[in-house]
């Protein structure tokens, strides 16, 4: 269950960054919403599930924080990845940025 919600944090953040791919507007913060859980399925699918906290401990055991400064994303491949470390440019601009 715990890597269910991992996959759906990168889900979301592989969604978000296909909705922002390829403008100019600066980048939105995720729309995550409490007592939500998002999902990657095995079948490479974006799922959102309504949670409650009747089970939230065995939730949270395993689960992992992702780091701060991680990026998420999908290769050329469909897949989707993740990666932490430098992304940005010293004034604040997308390093990996559209080709124009």
């Amino acid at each position: 269950m715990t890597s269910l919600v991992l996959k759906a944090l990168i889900a979301a953040g592989a969604l978000c960054a296909l909705t922002t791919a390829g403008h100019a507007a600066p980048p939105e913060p995720w729309d995550l919403k409490a007592d939500m859980g998002y999902a990657y399925g095995k079948d490479g699918k974006t799922l959102a599930y309504r949670m409650g906290t009747k089970n939230a401990d065995m939730l949270l055991k395993g689960a992992k924080k992702v780091p701060r400064g991680t990026l998420f994303f999908i290769g050329q491949n469909g897949q989707l990845y993740m990666r932490t470390g430098s992304y940005l440019e010293g004034d604040g601009s997308f390093s990996f940025g559209a080709d124009e």
